[in-house]
């Protein structure tokens, strides 16, 4: 992934998205040959001289102040992810690829906090989407069609994994922040090799991922709830939270909830009976 062709195709996406009607301009259709504003009308808005514009939809941002960058945001209309995006963009951090990957590491007190979650599903994820340690329940909630030792990626199982992606009821909101998400850690890492093999497998196999893709969207979700239907105990809303792990290079804990005395934390209850006696199974 290069962060200079990144930068442009990423402004002229959103400057493609704004009607020149919102931003007190009067369009005159038989005239307008692009969708959204012109260049020189977003230049003219934002403050910043057409040259100057220009350069950065060529992917030369590396001059760009904050104060330039900022203008240009406030008259894209960006949301805060969108702006912080549009400034890693414009001045990519080099040097990062001669770092040698190394496979990502759970913490043993990661893994025993896990472990002491008994009744709430729970996962450890990298930047990526990559399982890198789930309790039994996790498991349970999102491929108990996998092996429990499986490490799958979370976001190629949204695309690619008929029986993941049967889990979401309505799949529309979950690839688009699925995505978005995606999009928000390429711009932080333009160097990782994993994430920009697992963009283009998703590329290759996935019309939807790549339509979705082209729209560069960004956006990031800490919170939330999420509308499940689960082979085994039916639908459930349960409410998760993503916590970030400190020094970990980008892994977060993920923990689903159910409202207390709810219907959804009855079938949960359920999940994690039926989840206990099918590990004694496997063990007798």
């Amino acid at each position: 992934m290069e962060a200079l062709s990144e930068l442009g195709d990423f402004l002229k996406s959103r400057r493609a998205a704004v009607r020149p009607e919102d931003v007190g301009i009067s369009p005159l259709p038989s005239r307008r040959r692009v969708a959204g504003l012109r260049r020189e009308e977003l230049a003219m808005l934002a403050g910043v001289s057409i040259t100057h514009y220009t350069r950065l939809e060529q992917g030369r941002g590396n001059g760009a102040s904050d104060a330039v960058l900022e203008a240009i945001a406030r008259t894209l209309r960006l949301t805060e992810d969108e702006t912080a995006h549009l400034k890693r963009l414009a001045r990519p951090v080099s040097g990062s690829r001669s770092t040698p990957v190394r496979a990502p590491q759970v913490s043993a007190s990661a893994r025993q906090l896990l472990t002491a979650m008994t009744e709430v599903p729970a996962l450890v994820l990298d930047r990526r989407g990559d399982v890198l340690a789930w309790n039994r329940l996790g498991h349970a909630l999102l491929a108990g069609h996998l092996e429990p030792d499986a490490r799958p990626n979370l976001i190629r199982m949204l695309f690619l994994d008929e029986r993941y992606r049967e889990l979401y009821p309505d799949r529309t909101e979950e690839v688009q922040l699925a995505v978005a998400s995606l999009r928000l850690v390429a711009g932080r890492h333009p160097d990782d090799r994993r994430l920009a093999e697992l963009i283009g497998e998703l590329s290759m196999k996935s019309r939807e991922f790549t339509s979705l893709w082209a729209r560069h969207p960004v956006r990031t979700c800490t919170s939330g709830v999420k509308r499940l239907c689960h082979p085994l105990v039916g639908p459930m809303d349960l409410a998760f939270e993503n916590l970030d792990i400190p020094g970990s290079s980008g892994q977060r804990l993920i923990a689903y909830t159910a409202e207390p005395g709810s219907p959804c934390e009855a079938a949960l209850r359920l999940l994690g009976d039926l989840t206990a006696v099918s590990a004694h199974d496997r063990t007798s």
